[in-house]
């Protein structure tokens, strides 16, 4: 989905950009679920879930109403940034950028925090570096589209058959011009 005004302001909330995050990755939650997984109330997650229900961010998960409690999935497997949203909404598309950010970082400080309980084969499979570049905006761009290929190849459906020893990957992918170069 790509991100338009109304998406774009309902993600501007780190809490959303949160819950959408763990309702892709965990699937199918109730707003007292996903409360506890933040460390925060369930009315909280409850008005932000329906925030992003209004932007069709998420849905009612189809077979899991149980009682009172209300399930819900993410209506996209993914969101992309239009970066024509800065000419049209700069504090928006900053704010939700920064949001984006934080949430990157915080998964990178929760995987070092694991490396030590992680088997061995994982602490050598996994890595965290930077690569420095001159490139052109065509050259990133085509460098980019390369990089994408090749890691849609390996991307499976998370309800469809998964190889044998294998658990779920994050792949973060940043690249910008570096500051003041």
């Amino acid at each position: 989905m790509v991100l338009n005004h109304t998406v774009l302001r309902a993600l501007s909330h780190p809490m959303r950009n949160q819950l959408l995050g763990l309702l892709r990755r965990f699937g199918p939650s109730t707003a007292t679920g996903l409360a506890q997984r933040l460390g925060v109330n369930s009315g909280a997650t409850s008005y932000h879930l329906r925030q992003l229900a209004d932007a069709g961010l998420i849905v009612e998960a189809e077979g899991h109403r149980s009682g009172r409690e209300r399930w819900w999935s993410s209506a996209h497997r993914g969101t992309y940034f239009d970066q024509d949203l800065f000419e049209e909404e700069p504090e928006l598309a900053n704010a939700y950028l920064r949001g984006n950010a934080q949430v990157y970082a915080e998964s990178m400080l929760r995987y070092i925090d694991e490396i030590p309980s992680l088997p061995k084969a994982w602490q050598r499979a996994a890595e965290m570096s930077d690569f420095a570049f001159h490139l052109t905006p065509s050259q990133l761009t085509q460098m980019l589209d390369e990089v994408r290929a090749v890691l849609g190849r390996y991307r499976t459906e998370d309800d469809g058959p998964h190889p044998r020893g294998s658990r779920p990957v994050t792949v973060q992918l940043q690249a910008f011009p570096r500051e003041g170069q």
